[in-house]
């Protein structure tokens, strides 16, 4: 078994280039975003949890993805990571501060490691109404109404990667930040062309997947980043908030085989793929992994198929 340098303890934030820093802004407020900080060519973006951002672009005149954050637990964590790779730490200029070391993954996408970010003050939801269900009726002479407007935005659950070689790409992630197997991609018995990464928190449960690699024909890249919501309510009420202000709609809604969430994915406005899900799975370390193929990665449990794609590769 792998003795990993550090055990990350969640993703933190995703990192975009764009040339348009208000046209990125407006997406996100309809996403379910509140802002955390904005400069003339940097846009800080948070949700109503307790991360002080999870979403940050700047101005480019190409835009595209630039990276994301994986938060560890601690200092002496960090140091150990960037003493491996041979790099320095330096304060991290963003809403939060905490300290940043800035790696480089096998195919070249920026990997920040961060530690010591001082929480945002989480914002109150909306109050949420207990469901009828299952023979269970405990909502009484209390009238279901969802809110309407913008999803809101927890935290950045996910991201989601494609990679050239993915058992190369997997030693690199496990071996920094400990990350477990929730469930290996196999097209093929003995043939592994992904997996579903989670954070080793011991006994404590953690989502189903922080970061899923996915080796496959096309060039190495950016696939998606995930944002989970309030619940299911929360969800469709965005969904339709986003249809009506005309932003692009890609897949959903359903629930996913493996993770089992129910998700819901739209394209910002450079089409960056972005998704919201709710109800994941939740595991701890010691309840191990699986073997996933291509009909449980692709298909659906409920909803939506998977719109095709150029070349057939999947999702």
């Amino acid at each position: 078994m792998m003795t990993s340098i550090a055990k990350a303890h969640d993703v933190a934030y995703v990192r975009f280039r764009a040339p348009d820093l208000s046209k990125m802004h407006s997406f996100l407020l309809d996403f379910g975003m509140r802002d955390a900080e904005i400069e003339t060519d940097r846009l800080f973006m948070r949700g109503f949890g307790a991360s002080p951002f999870v979403h940050a672009t700047e101005i480019a005149d190409t835009p595209g993805f630039a990276g994301f954050g994986i938060r560890l637990p601690d200092l002496d964590a960090l140091r150990r990571v960037a003493a491996h790779d041979g790099i320095e730490i330096h304060p991290l200029d963003a809403p939060g501060g905490g300290m940043v070391a800035r790696l480089t993954d096998p195919d070249g996408f920026t990997v920040e490691a961060v530690a010591g970010q001082t929480p945002a003050q989480p914002v109150a939801l909306p109050d949420r109404a207990p469901w009828n269900e299952g023979g269970a009726y405990p909502r009484r002479n209390d009238f279901r109404r969802a809110e309407r407007g913008p999803s809101h935005v927890q935290r950045l659950g996910h991201v989601v990667l494609g990679v050239s070689n993915f058992r190369r790409s997997e030693q690199w992630y496990k071996q920094r930040f400990g990350l477990v197997t929730s469930d290996e991609i196999q097209p093929q018995p003995g043939v592994a062309i992904g997996a579903f990464m989670r954070c080793d928190r011991g006994d404590q449960p953690c989502d189903h997947h922080t970061i899923f690699l996915l080796e496959r024909p096309a060039p190495p890249g950016y696939m998606h980043a995930a944002f989970e919501v309030a619940d299911l309510d929360d969800l469709m009420v965005g969904h339709e908030h986003l249809k009506h202000a005309g932003h692009t709609h890609y897949w959903g809604i359903g629930r996913h085989f493996l993770g089992s969430q129910i998700f819901d994915y739209w394209r910002d406005p450079w089409g960056n793929e972005i998704e919201h899900w709710t109800d994941g799975d939740q595991l701890v370390a010691a309840d191990g992994g699986g073997i996933g193929h291509i009909p449980e990665l692709m298909g659906v449990q409920w909803g939506m198929p998977m719109p095709p794609l150029p070349g057939g590769e999947p999702a």
